[in-house]
This record gives structure tokens, C-alpha cells and sequence, in this order.
């Protein structure tokens, strides 16, 4: 959730949900989210005046509605809100080896000349997306279940693929950006909003499916990214087996999976394999690099899952150790938790809570500026006090404009709380009809914000993954019984591990295990 840097001011951010699992269509009226739409008879004639530009991996024309300049400040723009949005995973080693590897690829790929960037993001879902220009990120998630370099570096191509080849582009020059995944956004978005429409469309493309067409071809292209830097790209087959693996078992989570934004195209696996032998007779390579216990060693220690030093639930209550603070969680609700916000959503997406901080010197000034930057008007206010802490509580309403009509589109119940010089705020919304039918829970769930005081919280720490050698030959299943792993974690285990529980492990080889 919100947290606070030595030395730094306070961020703000929105939240994202998965658009899979929570539906609340009045949000995207209270958003102001801009649609792009361009119809195939406009895309048409706009090619026909010169609109179009050769792709640099096939070279042929194609509509691209956006130039290579657009596209770079597009990337360039997004960068710090997708940061601010998820955060950075902070290991400096680990974020200096995908950026040595990355720049490496860059240079050998179809568009050498962008400017490459990669990041970790402290996300524990295993995806791997790239925006428009050259930005790449990858999760802690992903990075933990990758079981060697070559993993690694079949993805990394993979997505350098979908930069070199445009694909974001041209579906921005067919589809409607910036709403896929989005619900949400903008909401408490100080920091999106400030990088305007570039941004907000960036972020969007996270969460943009590929065409089937798109992901053999980045395949292709992660085949031969990889293979040119000195790696058995055969490794990424076997990956994939992986994500697919965990796509099964996966539940809520904060962004979508790999295969969610990735579509297998189909016998994804064998496909690869076949290239990757391909481009191996045909280039005559030999010496390929796989780099397994170098990879292991490099990823000993990664946090993995949820941490909770960004905050966590636990039957029931949300609770952020750093801050110290708890607070209760609905029955049944939706849960997501970012760096920057909770939010929590009807299971019917007919209401949704969002926790976070607010700016301002006090109560009034700070609920002054959240209603005037989310377009609100109060119906009415009263001081409160929530356990102790002085608050007030606004039930407000967001006027959609539709023509010369207004329609009224949103209404909310917002508790501004002070604690010292923090100031939080929870926002309950529905649409009118319904909020009486949700005022209580929102005020009960408002009302249940309270200090941390249970040693066994604060002091909570994150999971790790920790590498471990086998001593003898044995399985898999055997050695994590002989490292005290619960049964219950066994087939989470074999799919971190990129196994199967009744694998032989040779003494000597490396696994992972989670303390």
C-alpha cells in the first residue's frame, strides 16, 4: 500500500484491478478516460495519404499512426507512472542484470537505435510486458520462477520482439487505448495524471492482448534475440510450460498473468523448440549458454509473494506494519494492493473502497483538494472521530455531463483521517441508486481504522526464495520434505522449481525452496 521513503515525499498513485475479475462500468465515467477510435475506413485513407512506414522486422508497409518520435515520448512519458504505479524492486544487483542483458539484446536486435530501458517491478505475479519506444519491465514474480539465464533471456527477447516489431503500434492504430485493465485508473492518480494523455495510454498498453500473429512473431524474435547472445533459446519452451502451469493455479492478483496479455498462440512450446533448433543448424551455433546455477545464485534471497512490509491481509484485516495501522476488510470483497493503494471491490462490481493517502496540511484542506481534483460535490460533512483520530467524513457526488443534460453518475462516501501529519483517505463509491445499500459497510469498514499494535504483525517479514543442493540423488518432492516444505506447497514448489515432484534431482544440483 502507501509507504514512505527515507528522505522523500510522499507518492501518490492509482489502482489497477484485473478487468477478468472485477467489473465496475459507472468508474469509467468517473475517469474522463479518452477514446481513441479509428474505424478501418479511416485507417485506410490515412495510408493512402502517406500514413504508413515500413516495419523494421519484415519490411513491409503498414498503417502506423504514430512515428517512431511519438512512440520514444509515449514510452518516455509512461516510464514514471508505471514506477510510481507498481515500484521498483530493490536489488541493485539483479536490476543491473537486466539491464546489462537487456542493452545487450537492444544492440542486436531489428531497431538498435532506441534508447532501452528495464526494470523490475515489485509485482509477485509472473508477467512481462513492454510500452511503446524501448521500456521493458519485468516482475519479481517471474524473475523468481525463471530456473536459468536462458529462461531469462528467451522472455527478454520476447518482449524486445514486440518493441521491434511495433505491436503496440499498430493496435493503437485499431483499437481503443487506454481502458484495457484500466478500471480504476486515474481514480487517485495525481502522479498519472500529470503526464497526461501519453501516459495514461502507456499504461494501458500493459495490459493490451497480442494477436496470435504478434506472439508467434515475438517468439521468432525472442528465438533469435537470445540465440544471438549466446543462449540455448530451447530453455524458453520449457518456460513456457511454467507460466502455463502457474496460469492455472494463479487467483487474484494485481496485474494480469503472462498468458492473460500473451495468448498462446498455439503448441507454443513445440513451435519454439523447432525455431530454436532451426536457427541453431542454420547459424551453425555451438557453445549456447543455459548459465542454470548462476541464475539460481543470482535470485537467492528475492522476495517472494506478497511482502508484507507494503501491507497485507489476514483473516479479514488489512494490516501495514511500517505505517502502523490496521483496518477491517469486507466478507467476500475483492482485494488488491499496490505501493500506493488498497482498494476493494464488490464481488458483483456494484461498489468498490479505495484506501490511500491524501495531500493537505489538515482535514479540510485535504478533502478541498480531493473533491476538486476528482470533480466532486459535497452533499454534506461532519468531524468524526475514528478510534482516537480525528477525521471527517463527505458524502459527495460526481456529475457526469452528458450534451446539455447532466446525469448524475457517481456518488461517494469519503473519510479523511489524521494521524500526525498524515492525513489517509478511504472512498466508498457506487452509483446513487445503490449507496444506501453500501453506506454502512463503508462506514463500518471506515470506522474500523486503528493502530498496529500486535508485535507479531509488525514485525512480519517477507517469504524468500533460498536455493538449496541436493546431497544425494533424490527427487524433488523428497528434497523439499528434507527442507521441512509443507505438503501444502508442494506443487507451487515443483512449478517454481520449473519440475515435476517426482523429477530426479542428482546430487549436487541446485533448487529452490521458500523460507
Amino acid at each position: 500500500m502507501v509507504h514512505k521513503q527515507a528522505g522523500a515525499a510522499w507518492h501518490f498513485s492509482c489502482i489497477t484491478l484485473n478487468p477478468k475479475r472485477i467489473l465496475f462500468s459507472q468508474l469509467l465515467q468517473f475517469l474522463h478516460m479518452n477514446k481513441l477510435i479509428l474505424s478501418a475506413g479511416l485507417a485506410f485513407s490515412l495510408c493512402t495519404l502517406s500514413q504508413c512506414a515500413t516495419n523494421p522486422v519484415t519490411g513491409k508497409r503498414q498503417v502506423a499512426l504514430i512515428s517512431e518520435e511519438q512512440e520514444v515520448a509515449m514510452g518516455r512519458e509512461a516510464d514514471p507512472a508505471i514506477v510510481a504505479q507498481y515500484g521498483l524492486y530493490e536489488d541493485k544487483d539483479l536490476q543491473a542484470f537486466i539491464n546489462e542483458k537487456g542493452k545487450q539484446m537492444g544492440a542486436i536486435s531489428h531497431r538498435p537505435n532506441l534508447d532501452y530501458q528495464f526494470r523490475i517491478v515489485n509485482s509477485e505475479v509472473l508477467n512481462a510486458f513492454a510500452v511503446p519506444g524501448g521500456y521493458v519491465y519485468f516482475t519479481r514474480g517471474i524473475m523468481a520462477h525463471f530456473n536459468s539465464e536462458a529462461d531469462f533471456a528467451g522472455v527478454l527477447g520476447h518482449e524486445i520482439g514486440h518493441i521491434t516489431a511495433r505491436h503496440s503500434v499498430q493496435q493503437q492504430s485499431r483499437q481503443v487505448l487506454g481502458q484495457i485493465g484500466l478500471v480504476g485508473a486515474m481514480i487517485l492518480s495525481p502522479t498519472v495524471a500529470q503526464y497526461g494523455q501519453a501516459a495514461q495510454q502507456g499504461l494501458g498498453l500493459l495490459f493490451l492482448k497480442y494477436g496470435r500473429d504478434a506472439e508467434r512473431q515475438s517468439d521468432e524474435l525472442g528465438v533469435e534475440y537470445s540465440s544471438k547472445i549466446g543462449y540455448d533459446a530451447r530453455q524458453m519452451a520449457q518456460f513456457f510450460q511454467t507460466l502455463q502451469r502457474q496460469s492455472q493455479a494463479s487467483g487474484a492478483q494485481e496485474l494480469p498473468d503472462f498468458l492473460s496479455t500473451h495468448p498462446n498462440p498455439g503448441d507454443r512450446e513445440v513451435t519454439v523448440q523447432r525455431l530454436a533448433t532451426q536457427w541453431q543448424q542454420r547459424n551453425n551455433a555451438t557453445n549456447l549458454q543455459v548459465n542454470r546455477n548462476a541464475y539460481l545464485r543470482r535470485i537467492d534471497g528475492i522476495v517472494f509473494g506478497e511482502d508484507p512490509r507494503e501491507g497485507f491481509r489476514e483473516n479479514g484485516i488489512f494490516y501495514h506494519p511500517t505505517l502502523r495501522f490496521q483496518f477491517a476488510t469486507p466478507t467476500g470483497w475483492r482485494y488488491q494492493n499496490t505501493p500506493q493503494a488498497v482498494q476493494l471491490a464488490e464481488p458483483n462490481g456494484n461498489a468498490l473502497m479505495i484506501f490511500t493517502l491524501a495531500p493537505g496540511s489538515d482535514l479540510r484542506s485535504a478533502a478541498q483538494q480531493a473533491l476538486q481534483k476528482y470533480s466532486l460535490q459535497a452533499i454534506e460533512s461532519r468531524d468524526v472521530q475514528v478510534n482516537g483520530f480525528p477525521a471527517l467524513a463527505v458524502v459527495a457526488d460526481q456529475v457526469a455531463q452528458q450534451g446539455q443534460q447532466q446525469q448524475q453518475a457517481i456518488r461517494t462516501l469519503n473519510y479523511f483521517i489524521q494521524d500526525g501529519n498524515t492525513i489517509y483517505h478511504f472512498i466508498g463509491v457506487s452509483a446513487p441508486a445503490g449507496f444506501n445499500n453500501y453506506a454502512s459497510l463503508f462506514n463500518n469498514t471506515f470506522q474500523s481504522f486503528q493502530r498496529l499494535t500486535d508485535a507479531s504483525k509488525l514485525n512480519r517479514q517477507p517469504q524468500r526464495v533460498r536455493i538449496r543442493t541436493a546431497n544425494s540423488n533424490t527427487t524433488l518432492a523428497a528434497a523439499l520434505r528434507s527442507q521441512g516444505m509443507p505438503e501444502a506447497r508442494m506443487n507451487e514448489l515443483a512449478i517454481l522449481n520449473g519440475m515435476q515432484l517426482n523429477d530426479n534431482l542428482p546430487a549436487g544440483t541446485l533448487y529452490k525452496i521458500v523460507q
